[in-house]
């Protein structure tokens, strides 16, 4: 029962509709914070309101459950979250381009008949995965698939690693971190041994190619610069004619040379070019004319003193030419393409560099890694096993009140077989993984004297449903998710049992939204809200077909659901009761240390 112990929620599904899917033509349901319970005939659909929540998060979607008509099924949400939560999926909703008004976000999920699917949040598009992203920060389903799952001992793992907390889930990481750098440095190891032969004649080659051009050793642009100057000392001859003519027609030195009529034209202009502007604008340029002139006259005599007609000069450069030449025919068109070459080379060289010194630079990386490696390795195997201590004894504490007094669960930490990947852990040679060097199972004792075994070999049906229950009741109420989904999970439980069960779901909706689907009235009667999958006339499920129920109405489903007689004074006596008894019962202290 919702009570004034209760904490606020991070995030809280107001709402949920669900249209078109498998019996469910339309129904709404209205949530809210604490424990709500779903209950109705079976077939009527209550599982369908798990596969909606699974569809809107993110879950794969199945076109066999798609109603004919209309030929899709549509699965809308309201969620309103908190302060936490939206800092948590702002990130994330900020890049899809969600907004969402006052902590409101509305989600939905279409799939028609052929199995495509569409998601939208805020209003907004968005990938599936995206759902899937908010499902992870929103809730967490418990049902009896998820009780198979966790009998697998690598879901058992992550349970316990779940369960340990957030400074173990940190060393994990690092652990994790440490292992995969591990990894690489070793297989990097392995295979530049394993290809020592093909590395040395790639390495031959590249040596040989740096070799000859560190020899000639090129210069950027340096072939461009020599085919300019083996041009000119080719024809330095008829240059040095054609400068020296230009540079007597410029002068000075003769009568009808350039400069000297520029010069008489710019005299000729400035004894009038004071009378007229246009004769002063023309004298101004004559008087440029000249000086470019003077200039020009000038860098020609510069250039023929400077023009080498050396032949030994253009020996050497056509010797150089033919070095760069060779350059160029083996490894690029130009000399910068055999530079850039060469730059390539050395990269790769450094890469495939298989030397003794080398090798052992890695084998010493390697060893380091391994030795950190194994230091994480054993701080997560510690850490596994004090929680596992913690886990065992609550879950032993939960089966006390689930009718099963004498009964022990155990959680055994042990070290993973040696494999391909080992390392020595307080001196005992174990296997190694990304998940580190433990297996873990967990065992049942159901009565004192007998041997601990793994759950799927020593608990009968009942009694392994009451213990998963007390796996999920144990591992939800340390925190994670805001909100919890169960969905039968207390199938073959029954009496007072029953009733523990109910009150255990309570305690989880003082600090979670908790939805239940159930077939136990003793369950059922410790809702804060009560819906009803009903079924109509033909078999199918109307638009009506999930309602809240209270007062009397609620004491008759919980009638029915007692004995099929909702109509009966006794069963609805005794359905009273019930309920007067869940709200006098305060719900039992988590014994979670």
């Amino acid at each position: 029962m919702l009570s004034d112990a209760c904490t606020i929620v991070a995030l809280v599904l107001e709402e949920l509709r669900i249209s078109g899917l498998g019996v469910i033509a339309d129904a709404s349901l209205p949530l809210g914070p604490g424990l709500t319970v779903i209950t109705g005939e079976t077939g009527a659909g209550k599982t369908m309101v798990v596969a909606g929540l699974g569809l809107l998060f993110g879950g794969r979607a199945d076109a066999a459950r798609v109603r004919a008509e209309p030929g899709r099924a549509v699965v809308e949400g309201l969620l309103r979250l908190g302060a936490d939560a939206r800092e948590a999926l702002r990130t994330r909703l900020d890049e899809a381009g969600v907004e969402f008004d006052d902590g409101a976000l509305v989600l939905t999920r279409m799939v028609n008949a052929e199995g495509r699917s569409r998601a939208h949040a805020g209003g907004r598009t968005v990938p599936v995965a995206v759902l899937g992203e908010i499902g992870e920060h929103a809730l967490t389903v418990h049902g009896q698939s998820d009780q198979l799952r966790l009998l697998r001992p690598a879901e058992q793992r992550a349970a316990l690693d779940r369960y340990a907390g957030p400074p173990h889930e940190k060393r994990l990481k690092a652990y994790r971190e440490a292992y995969d750098a591990w990894c690489r440095v070793g297989a990097d190891l392995a295979r530049r041994r394993r290809e020592a032969r093909e590395r040395l004649q790639e390495l031959e080659l590249l040596r040989l190619g740096l070799d000859e051009i560190g020899r000639v050793d090129p210069r950027p642009g340096e072939d461009v610069e020599l085919r300019e100057e083996a041009c000119r000392l080719e024809h330095a001859e008829g240059l040095r004619a054609a400068a020296l003519g230009a540079y007597r027609a410029l002068g000075p030195g003769e009568a009808d040379d350039a400069l000297t009529m520029l010069g008489a034209a710019r005299h000729d202009l400035a004894a009038s070019a004071g009378l007229d502007p246009v004769l002063a604008g023309l004298a101004a340029r004559i008087a440029e004319a000249a000086a470019l002139a003077a200039d020009t006259s000038a860098e020609l005599r510069a250039y023929v003193d400077a023009l080498d007609a050396d032949p030994d000069r253009l020996a050497a450069v056509h010797e150089r030419r033919a070095a760069l030449r060779a350059l160029t025919l083996r490894y690029a068109e130009d000399v910068d393409g055999v530079l850039a070459w060469a730059e390539r080379a050395r990269a790769r060289y450094d890469e495939l560099d298989a030397s003794e010194e080398a090798l052992a630079h890695l084998e010493a990386e390697r060893a380091a890694l391994e030795a950190e490696v194994a230091g994480l390795a054993a701080e997560v195997s510690a850490a596994r096993r004090e929680a596992a201590d913690r886990f065992a004894e609550a879950v032993t504490a939960e089966l006390v009140g689930l009718a099963m007094p004498h009964a022990r669960v155990e959680v055994a930490v042990t070290p993973h077989p040696a494999g391909e990947l080992r390392l020595v852990l307080d001196g005992v040679d174990v296997g190694v993984g990304p998940d580190g060097a433990d297996d873990v199972e967990v065992r049942l004792r159901p009565h004192a004297g007998s041997p601990a075994l793994a759950l799927q070999k020593g608990a009968s049906g009942g009694e392994l449903s009451r213990v998963m229950l007390a796996v999920e009741v144990v591992f939800a109420g340390s925190g994670g998710m805001s909100t919890l989904v169960f969905d039968e999970v207390d199938a073959g439980v029954g009496g007072q049992a029953a009733m523990e069960v109910g009150r255990r779901l309570a305690r989880l909706a003082r600090t979670h939204q908790v939805l239940a689907v159930t077939h136990l009235p003793q369950v059922a009667a410790f809702a804060d809200q009560h819906l009803v999958v009903e079924k109509d006339g033909t078999g199918s499920v109307s638009e009506s077909g999930v309602r809240e129920v209270c007062d009397s109405e609620r004491a008759r489903e919980l009638a029915r659901m007692l004995a099929g007689l909702p109509d009966s004074d006794l069963g609805i006596a005794h359905a009273e009761e019930l309920l007067a008894l869940a709200r006098s019962s305060p719900p039992p202290r988590s014994r979670r240390s």
